[in-house]
């Protein structure tokens, strides 16, 4: 079922409606939907190059409009949304996380597991749906989406823009583990600068 959706995510990013589909499949997969923008993103900047810019900003946007989305999901209708999370099969750290958040260190620790579901392969519908059901701040939670997603989002379209059907390779054989990297190495650097100059 899921690589049905990804071909068809992949065919839908050479629709002439691509740019819209993008904007809806952004929103989509950061409140429940599988498949990441990133399938659609690398062929419509290969196809269009001069438009990486606006493909980026159209991903980022809608994919922290779709954050607030599922945020919302997970403070009003819970059971709906514990089906989604129990689908990822992350249901046992939800009430774990609501006793973290409950000192400062938790908050810390949750900025930092926020950026990264936002900027590696974690499942970001998730924590977006968790971020809602903990009760935490909106308003920090709209900030790191649009840090952590337009980071990932901007990397995708500028490197699919420069180094074209080589970085195609790169993120399908190793797009997780580097992304991954580098996305512990930034929350370790800032972590480290807060609690340096705290």
């Amino acid at each position: 079922m899921l690589e049905k959706l990804y071909d068809k995510c992949l065919n839908l990013a050479r629709h002439k409606f691509a740019k819209p589909i993008l904007g809806f499949v952004s929103f989509i997969e950061s409140s429940f939907f599988p498949i990441p923008p990133d399938v659609m993103i690398v062929p419509m900047v290969l196809a269009k190059k001069e438009d990486y810019l606006k493909i980026f900003l159209i991903a980022t946007i809608f994919s922290v409009l779709g954050g607030v989305f599922g945020y919302f999901l997970g403070s009003l209708f819970l059971e709906f949304s514990m089906s989604i999370i129990e689908f990822y099969n992350y249901e046992d750290k939800v009430f774990e996380l609501q006793e973290k958040l409950s000192n400062k260190a938790g908050l810390v620790f949750w900025i930092g597991t926020l950026f990264l579901a936002g900027f590696t392969p974690l499942p970001y519908k998730v924590f977006t749906i968790t971020s809602g059901f903990i009760g935490f701040n909106l308003y920090i939670f709209i900030i790191i989406s649009l840090i952590s997603r337009g980071l990932r989002f901007f990397i995708v379209s500028y490197f699919s823009m420069k180094f074209g059907d080589k970085f195609e390779i790169l993120l399908k054989k190793e797009g997780f583990k580097w992304f991954t990297i580098v996305g512990i190495l930034i929350v370790i650097i800032i972590l480290g600068l807060y609690f340096y100059f705290k």
